[in-house]
């Protein structure tokens, strides 16, 4: 979760190209970039048959939301998890932050195996992004928020801290 100017546009397409492999890219609301799928007005009923490879990301799931409500989300974002862990991959659906109502937003949560939110804390004339990983399935969280930087490769973790 972020907004559109986190970078989680930058982290989605980082995820679906790993070693110059792609997995699947469905991109529901925004311009088709070479490799990606244009899932703009398909019944998310059906986006999951389009599921394939090692890697899927789902952008965004605020479109579907929107156009279907969160029940109909809800039911793609399942069919996902379902289908990606009986083949042993990986799924990411990208949502945007202050977008929807707190109680979309916490089933979102519930129903994710690991939730991140990319922030942005402005000091005084810094941006400092930050990653913030809210829940892992089976597995303990970090307990402080990650500094990243925006790279034209994509998401970079800062190796340093700041320090008070």
């Amino acid at each position: 979760m972020g907004s559109p100017l986190s970078g989680i546009d930058h982290m989605a397409r980082q995820f679906w190209k790993v070693d110059g492999e792609e997995g699947t890219y469905l991109m529901l609301d925004s311009d088709i970039e070479p490799g990606m799928t244009d899932a703009k007005g398909l019944d998310p009923g059906k986006i999951q048959e389009l599921f394939k490879g090692e890697r899927v990301v789902v952008d965004s799931i605020s479109s579907i939301i929107l156009s279907h409500g969160i029940e109909t989300a809800l039911r793609c974002l399942i069919a996902g998890k379902d289908l990606v862990t009986a083949s042993n991959a990986n799924i990411m659906f990208t949502c945007y932050a202050d977008l929807h109502s707190p109680l979309e937003t916490i089933k979102l949560m519930r129903t994710s195996d690991i939730f991140i939110e990319l922030k942005e804390v402005i000091f005084m004339n810094e941006i400092e992004r930050q990653l913030a990983v809210h829940k892992m399935r089976k597995g303990a969280v970090p307990r402080r928020l990650i500094p990243f930087l925006i790279t034209e490769k994509g998401i970079e973790l800062s190796t340093t801290s700041r320090v008070v």
